[in-house]
């Protein structure tokens, strides 16, 4: 139970940074929540590889760093649909 809360927490901070690090267009999340919300699915993805490929151990959280890295990578992707969703509808 800590595990998850810690990773809501780091998710929520790597949103922020991420969000810093790739501000993006108009048609990618701007909003606060939005991002913050990416930030903590980046953050468990993050963990999730990390447990997965090993690097860490099964109740344990990713860092700050790999959770920003996740986090870009889920606003990178969150982008790109939102970006082709937006460019097909007629």
């Amino acid at each position: 139970m800590l595990a998850i809360l810690w990773t809501i927490i780091i998710g929520f901070v790597a949103g922020v940074i991420a969000k810093f690090i790739m501000p993006g267009t108009a048609n990618e999340p701007s909003g606060f929540i939005m991002t913050t919300l990416l930030g903590i699915v980046g953050a468990f993805v993050a963990t999730f590889l990390g447990q997965v490929t090993g690097w860490y151990p099964p109740n344990e959280g990713a860092g700050l760093i790999a959770s920003v890295v996740g986090a870009v990578v889920v606003l990178a992707i969150f982008g790109f649909i939102q970006g082709r969703r937006r460019t097909t509808v007629l």
